[in-house]
């Protein structure tokens, strides 16, 4: 019998019983949609932290001095001469100071924004883009001027767009704004990336009469990332001599932590969504020993007629394989639809841009797995299939 016969057979039985079918394939459906959805989603939260790490700088070192087991301080020329003279390593530094003081735009306090003592090299380590005036000099820095710069939703908000020249009061200090941030987070309101307020770091070093303690560096190169770490550690401990007296965290790091981590929770969940899979191949398995049961005599007549044990066997493989195969398009297809729906959802709820795209490695395990779940476990009924003896097959009511 030729391969084209037998798949015929197989979708003649699969379409003369269409709900049955339907229900057999219905564990299959259930669990390739969802391992697609979970690979998706693991897909999807990958992409996003990646995005949100890169926004915040995924190629620097933060440095923070916790002065526990040393006498000695790193001051912030030390710290630009580690930058100098390691420019294999790092490309800048700048120091951050955060101000705890009431910042007042006209005769209303804004509790919730966020200002902060930095650099000149702040911007370009934070990929900052100015939508109007400029960021902060050297001259700015070095003379403690008042100036600062503002983020876009202070500039929309309380300035209409046009905030370059205007005033806030820090602290009792009145600043004036020579530059406006780009837009860091779509959609940004009260308290969030675009509500803030950037201001020369020794003038924030001043008014909080606070030595610095933080400090973030753009390294050379992500794939050295872990050497650049150890370079700028080695460099402080000649300085501060204790290992405890400092903290460099290095953000590409990080994210590979958390990606591993992720990476575990997103095949663990797709395991337990596996599950399905295999209660859809014992509910194949079941449907075809009925099959087998119900088609007794069609096997009897035809191994009477001289169909051999393996041309029965491989008719019922098949018919198990197409009935799995079947089961698995309609599967990823759903797959697809749920997708797109967790995305528009994600995005509503949460309010987070989250992309919920099936790979193409999930598909083709999806379809693999199918197929291999029709195979074995439709084994043992093609089996009793073939071995069943065709006088008792022709005797059987």
């Amino acid at each position: 019998m030729k391969i084209s016969e037998s798949l015929s057979m197989a979708l003649q039985n699969i379409l003369s019983s269409k709900m049955r079918s339907f229900l057999t394939m219905l564990g299959i459906i259930i669990g390739i949609a969802s391992v697609m959805v979970i690979i998706g989603l693991g897909n999807g939260m990958q992409g996003y932290m990646t995005y949100t790490f890169q926004s915040l700088g995924s190629n620097t070192l933060s440095i923070q001095f916790t002065g526990v087991g040393s006498s000695r301080t790193v001051s912030v020329d030390d710290m630009y001469e580690i930058v100098r003279k390691n420019p294999g390593d790092f490309l800048e530094v700048t120091p951050t100071v955060p101000v705890t003081k009431l910042v007042r735009i006209g005769r209303e306090n804004l509790d919730l924004t966020s200002t902060t003592g930095v650099g000149e090299a702040y911007f370009s380590i934070n990929n900052y883009s100015f939508y109007d005036g400029r960021g902060l000099l050297y001259m700015d820095i070095d003379e403690r001027k008042m100036v600062c710069v503002i983020g876009w939703y202070l500039a929309e908000q309380w300035f209409r767009g046009d905030a370059v020249g205007e005033t806030v009061q820090i602290g009792g200090n009145t600043f004036t704004i020579v530059g406006v941030l780009e837009a860091k987070e779509k959609g940004s309101g009260e308290g969030g990336a675009d509500d803030i307020i950037l201001i020369p770091y020794t003038t924030a070093s001043r008014m909080s009469s606070t030595i610095i303690t933080s400090y973030t560096a753009t390294i050379v190169s992500e794939d050295r990332a872990a050497e650049s770490k150890k370079v700028m550690e080695d460099e402080l401990f000649e300085i501060l001599r204790s290992d405890d007296a400092f903290m460099v965290i290095s953000m590409t790091q990080i994210l590979d932590i958390m990606s591993q981590m992720l990476d575990v929770v997103i095949t663990v969940l797709a395991v337990i969504a596996g599950i399905s899979l295999v209660v859809g191949g014992v509910g194949i398995m079941n449907i075809m020993l009925v099959s087998v049961s119900e088609r007794t005599r069609e096997i009897g007549i035809r191994k009477a007629l001289g169909a051999k044990e393996r041309y029965i066997l491989t008719q019922f493989v098949i018919e198990a394989a197409v009935t799995s195969a079947i089961g698995g398009i309609i599967g990823i297809a759903m797959g697809y639809a749920l997708s797109s729906m967790a995305s528009m959802l994600v995005t509503v709820l949460l309010d987070v841009a989250i992309s919920v795209t099936p790979s193409t490695d999930s598909i083709i395990l999806a379809v693999g797995a199918s197929a291999a779940i029709g195979i074995v476990f439709g084994f043992l009924p093609a089996r009793k299939a073939a071995k069943l003896n065709p006088i008792d097959a022709l005797r059987y009511e």
